[in-house]
Parts: C-alpha cells; structure tokens; sequence
C-alpha cells in the first residue's frame, strides 16, 4: 500500500511512518506540513492508496484540502485531529472521510484502522476483479482503439504535468505547448522509432500548431504561430533553469536539484546559472544558452519512464 501524510506537527508524521514502517504495511509515497502544500500530482500519478490528513493547520484546513480534492484522489482517507467537535467529524464523514482518528496517537488504534482500510481496498480490488473477468467472459466490454489512445494521453498529460510541476514551470505559458508537444511525440512513436531519429523541432511545433488553430490556414498565419510557441516554450525552459539554479544554491543536496538539473541540462550550464543568481539575484534568464531539443528529449523519456513505473 501507497501512504500520503498530511500533519503540520512533525512528530506525528514521523510516529505514523513509524507505524506504517515498523509493520510493513507500505511505503511512504510523501509528506507534507499543511494541506496547501499537498503534491496532488505526486498523489494522482503515484497512485497512493491511503491518505491521513490532519483536520486543523494553519493555511488550508484538512476539510478544504478534502474538497480540493473531490474528483481527483480515489484513495481512501484517514483524518486525525484533536478536536472533537461533532459537527465537524459529520462533516469530514460527509466529505467521504473513511475514519477518524482522535489525537493524541495511539498504535494500536492506527493499527487496527489502517488494516480495516487495507481489507477494504483489498475487497474493493477483488470485485473490481471478478467484474473485469465477467465482462471478458461475456464479451461487454469491448474497448476501441480510441478509447485506448484516450486513456494513454491521459496517461502522457499526467506525467508531464507533474514533471513540469517539479520543473517549476507548469504555470508558464509554455507548459501548454511543452504538454501539446508531449501527446504529438506519443502518438508518432506509434508509427515511428526514436531509437534512430527524433523528429525535428521544426516539424514538431508544425504539426502542434496545425493541430491548433486547425487546417487549411494561411500559411503566414502558421508561421506566426509556430514562433510564437518556440518562443513560449524557450521561456518556460529558461525559468525551470532558474529554479533549479535557485534550489541548488540554496541547498546543492536538494532532491529536485539533484534529480533534475543534470538531466535536462548540461551540468556546466546550470552551474554558471547558479553563479550569475549569486551574483545577481534579478539577472536576465536569457543570458543563459539552451538547449531546447534536448529538454524536450528528456521530458517526454522521463514521462514516459513514470509511465512504466506506474
């Protein structure tokens, strides 16, 4: 089982882990200290299971952070919280809360909640099961190639998105672009190799562009466009430089810097990044030489490596 903890006190976070570890009930997909700062993508794309939420901290609240979710998280949910207030609790059970937990921590009362939880997703899996098997059986279930390509570009979307999340940028204007670009490479690999040759730049930010505005288009119009999108992606690729510049001068050990800088960047770039913001905190992200087939070779093998962890 795949375990979220969401607690603004430390040490309730690290006694659950401890639990959860001590008896091997899983593995601790992440953590966080308010409901605010809760990775939703992380949560979507690593598929976590079981999630425990305090009920009140000091930014977002668990009951918020449950609605935020609502539609998106299809775990199940502990809360745990100091506070016994009945209209509360009926309104964390009214948000689809699966128990309630009251602080402080007792062991065995987590114990025997988490294994109720576990025996419920373990059945809720098996009829899961037997439905898929029954719908084989008598042939209900006929999916279509489109339906297929669908739920891969769902699937493609998703890591690139939670990639870009990591990257810093996916609020710049060129996530959307860098996204488009994603679901055109997926859909040519189904015909094409990479093993051999990427397709050009050029061609790619064509056919996302065509695939845009739609055909026929004047081809003046389609030139504008395509510079357009070369430029928004440009952008975005030179502030994910500047995060991760700023995280690794902050903390060189940081897990995103260590992760990521090297791999969508050559390393003696990031570094001179790293030294100009010493520098000059407010210095010009242009300045800095890009590689911009590169980061894009990276993101979509990286999207697709999550992909095949999942």
């Amino acid at each position: 089982m795949k375990f979220y903890i969401v607690d603004d006190d430390e040490v309730h976070r690290l006694m659950l882990a401890r639990i959860i570890e001590d008896e091997d009930l899983g593995e601790i997909i992440g953590e966080a200290e308010d409901g605010s700062m809760l990775d939703k993508n992380l949560m979507v794309l690593k598929y976590v299971d079981i999630l425990f939420i305090d009920l009140l901290m000091p930014v977002r609240d668990g009951i918020e952070t449950i609605r935020r979710l609502k539609g998106q998280f299809t775990g199940k949910i502990i809360m745990i919280s100091q506070v016994e207030s009945k209209e509360l609790i009926g309104e964390a059970y009214s948000l689809d809360v699966d128990y309630y937990i009251s602080k402080p921590i007792n062991r065995l009362e987590v114990l025997t909640v988490i294994r109720k939880v576990m025996e419920r997703i373990q059945l809720e899996r098996s009829i899961a099961d037997i439905q898929k098997s029954l719908n084989t059986v008598f042939n209900l279930q006929q999916p279509k190639q489109e339906t297929a390509n669908a739920l891969k570009k769902t699937s493609i979307v998703t890591s690139g998105e939670f990639l870009l999340s990591e990257l810093g940028i996916l609020g710049e204007s060129g996530s959307k672009d860098l996204l488009d670009i994603l679901q055109y490479l997926d859909q040519y690999e189904q015909y094409h190799t990479y093993e051999q040759q990427f397709p050009p730049l050029k061609k790619i930010f064509v056919q996302i562009t065509l695939k845009k505005i739609g055909a026929p288009t004047a081809q003046i119009d389609i030139q504008r466009e395509v510079k357009a999108s070369e430029q928004r992606v440009r952008r975005a690729i030179y502030q994910s430089i500047n995060h991760l510049a700023s995280l690794g001068l902050t903390d060189f050990s940081n897990p995103k810097f260590e992760n990521y800088a090297s791999k969508f960047f050559d390393f003696t770039i990031v570094r001179k990044k790293m030294t100009e913001l010493q520098r000059n905190p407010n210095s010009s992200p242009t300045s800095t030489r890009i590689n911009t087939k590169k980061f894009i070779q990276v993101l979509y093998f990286e999207s697709k490596r999550l992909i095949l962890e999942d």
